[in-house]
């Protein structure tokens, strides 16, 4: 008889994580000082394996924790009333952006990890809010601000932070790095030892630690314990992609980058079976998915893909590119997740489009958005060449006019509606950014005075002009009420599960369709979707539908009892069609 086998202890496991990427440090005593400063003991139990912390009704908002404010009353108060107000049984998770004191990239330059903005509120009102929601914060993993106490101690040459930055000669060959931005790389520091260059992936106010030195990834362990003992149990690694540099190499995707997310993985899950790590790697599509690893790197990865071609399908009336990319995609395995989103704080990302889009695609679904208000951000290619990068707009103007249509077609609620019906239904756990359930348009003014053009899709709300709205005839209450609607079916399918089957169908061009199976195999939802401006018609004989089984479309309760008759499905129309509800 086989013994069982006797898996490594959690201390073996850190060490083996560790020996990868500091071979020269003592790995028993670095170890040791992990679980220290972690909080867990390193014979502490392992969770099971596979284990999803998500079901149907599990959907995520976005939102910045002054998006909805109101006069005299500290934001992160105010947004915790509004998302109890609106968002209770429709949204599980609410990812609060950066509330740390910062000093630009509105948050994502951080002065201080370990406090609350005052101009947002305190600790704990993000407790208060994780009482009704789960809360994930941001890990901004790669860089922290030039204000921050660390780069003032390493430019004094004083700890921490003494050894905390990456330095590097402008004579070394930097030209392979990969770069989001068109500023210098490198930056000119005044030092106590003398004139620095330090590594600015992002901005010159956003400085590259180096996580080459462990006391960095001490100070991260210690911090994100710290955000798990005020209630935070999801966590997003914001540019982890870009967290280890080696001269010579692009300097992302580096094989000790995704070392260091499985280590903290393994560290968070056995502190909180319950905790979620998510990537955010804005990267070419083939490149995102290797941040699942073997389902031991990150819970969830963003879908980066889906954003600029779900746009793309439905500004051309054209899903082919959409359908194959779809069905490259493997099914994400048990314990791990898509998260799928078509806007976000940030703009809608073209690299990931990189081989899936031709130039031409890219350029008219770009000039087609810059007719809608768009502002176009660039980034710097290998020859030097500036490349388009982001696209900002907000998702409602971004569903005004079609690459064929003027701005007033009549149609742009339901573009709007059917995209968010597209991400619903698609495998993943769908994620809201709040301007898009609540239909906010380009702001302008906010540009113009930040000169940034993320700012576009950033506006803040006054909360009782936006309640008064979403009691008005507007069509922000208009919006809101139908994405309820659909939000509020989704949670009851087993088919909608994160990680139930899915299958691409092909129905024509102008179809976007697919077939989700639940866990149990007991539902079967077909999800198809008319991404045109046109009617299309497809036949029920195409679905293999089970002869036994009585078919309704969960959206408008209407039963299809002919199994040969066609279905015709008007501009942007879509069912959701089901043996069970």
């Amino acid at each position: 008889m086989n013994e069982p086998e006797v898996l490594p202890s959690l201390e073996q496991r850190v060490q083996a994580h560790l020996r990868c990427l500091y071979p020269a440090e003592d790995i028993s005593a670095l170890a040791t000082r992990c679980l220290a400063v972690f909080g867990v003991a390193p014979d502490a139990p392992t969770p099971g394996p596979h284990r999803n912390n998500w079901g149907p009704g599990t959907a995520m908002l976005i939102t910045y924790g002054d998006s909805v404010r109101r006069e005299d009353e500290a934001p992160l108060q105010t947004l915790t009333q509004f998302c109890r107000a609106h968002f209770g049984g429709m949204i599980s998770t609410v990812h609060v952006l950066p509330f740390f004191p910062y000093s630009s990239d509105d948050g994502f330059a951080v002065m201080d990890y370990t406090t609350v903005n005052p101009s947002l509120g305190q600790w704990e009102d993000l407790t208060e809010l994780s009482r009704s929601f789960q809360v994930m914060t941001d890990l901004v993993i790669n860089h922290c601000s030039s204000r921050s106490l660390w780069f003032e101690n390493y430019k004094a040459g004083r700890d921490p932070g003494r050894r905390y930055f990456i330095e590097a000669s402008p004579d070394e060959d930097v030209s392979d790095v990969v770069r989001p931005r068109t500023s210098p790389l490198l930056r000119a520091v005044e030092t106590v030892a003398g004139e620095r260059y330090v590594w600015c992936t992002f901005s010159h106010d956003q400085v590259d630690l180096d996580f080459s030195n462990p006391d960095v990834l001490l100070e991260f362990l210690g911090i994100i314990k710290l955000y798990m003992d005020r209630g935070m149990r999801w966590f997003r690694l914001d540019a982890v992609a870009f967290l280890w540099k080696t001269i010579g190499t692009p300097c992302i995707n580096l094989p000790q980058t995704h070392e260091v997310i499985r280590l903290i993985r393994l560290l968070v899950e056995h502190r909180d079976p319950d905790a979620v790590i998510i990537t955010e790697t804005n990267i070419p599509n083939q490149e995102n998915l290797t941040y699942f690893g073997n389902a031991n790197e990150a819970h969830m990865i963003y879908n980066f893909s889906l954003p600029p071609l779900l746009l793309h399908a439905m500004l051309s009336g054209n899903a082919q590119h959409l359908k194959h990319w779809l069905m490259t995609m493997p099914p994400a395995q048990q314990g791990t997740a898509y998260l799928n989103f078509i806007a976000s704080h940030d703009g809608i990302g073209l690299r990931p489009v990189e081989g899936l889009l031709t130039d031409e695609e890219r350029d008219r679904m770009i000039e087609t958005l810059v007719h809608s208000g768009a502002r176009i951000t660039a980034r710097t290619g290998a020859s030097g060449e500036l490349r388009p990068y982001e696209i900002n707009i907000s998702l409602w103007n971004a569903m005004a006019r079609t690459e064929t249509s003027g701005e007033n077609d009549g149609l742009q609620f339901a573009r709007f509606i059917c995209a968010h019906a597209i991400m619903m239904a698609l495998e993943g756990v769908p994620a809201f950014y709040i301007h898009s359930l609540l239909a906010t348009e380009n702001d302008e003014a906010r540009v113009e005075h930040t000169s940034q053009n993320r700012s576009i899709n950033r506006h803040v709300w006054d909360a009782d002009e936006l309640d008064n709205l979403l009691e008005s005839d507007t069509h922000h209450r208009e919006v809101f009420e139908a994405l309820r609607r659909l939000l509020a079916i989704r949670t009851r399918q087993g088919a909608f599960h994160p990680n139930a089957t899915q299958y691409t169908l092909h129905l024509g061009d102008g179809l976007f369709a697919f077939w989700r199976q639940s866990i149990d195999r007991r539902q079967s939802i077909f999800a198809i979707h008319n991404i045109s401006g046109q009617e299309q018609v497809f036949n029920l004989s195409e679905l293999n539908l089970i002869v036994t089984d009585q078919w309704k479309d969960l959206v408008s309760g209407a039963s299809f009892e002919d199994r040969m008759k066609p279905v015709t499905l008007k501009p942007y129309e879509f069912i959701w069609l089901s043996n069970r509800d």
